[in-house]
């Protein structure tokens, strides 16, 4: 079973950085096409960044293109999302997912439903 546990959250100002980490366990890091998603309260669910499993593959959304950078450290386990340029409306729960069957290295995921392991969030506040 894949565990992802997520840190690196924080209130900060608009204009700064934040780097979240997301550490894997439960199954061979390499083997696992990662991504990263945010909810604000009221709001759905959104997709922000994916990542392949080789990390030769990667996806933002239109609207942290940019701005935000996903990276993966496959010798330590940990998937990355370095935050510059934070905008109050960046403030959300991050949540870290898994793709369990990402049979081809060099394919990124964006639809939440192609995820079956998740975080339990961090959450991000971005003051104005």
């Amino acid at each position: 079973q894949v565990q992802l546990v997520e840190s690196g959250g924080g209130l900060v100002q608009a204009g700064a950085s934040l780097r979240l980490s997301c550490a894997a366990s439960g199954r061979t890091f390499s083997s696992l096409a990662m991504g990263w998603f945010r909810q604000a309260p009221g709001k759905e669910r959104e997709f922000v960044g994916a990542i392949s499993r080789s990390g030769s593959g990667t996806w933002y959304a239109d609207s942290v293109t940019g701005r935000f950078t996903i990276s993966r450290d496959n010798a330590k386990n940990t998937v990355y999302l370095q935050l510059n340029s934070l905008k109050p409306e960046d403030t959300a729960t991050y949540y870290c997912a898994a793709v369990l069957s990402a049979y081809n290295s060099a394919f990124v995921y964006q639809a939440a439903r192609d995820y079956g392991a998740w975080g339990q969030g961090t959450q991000v506040t971005v003051s104005s």
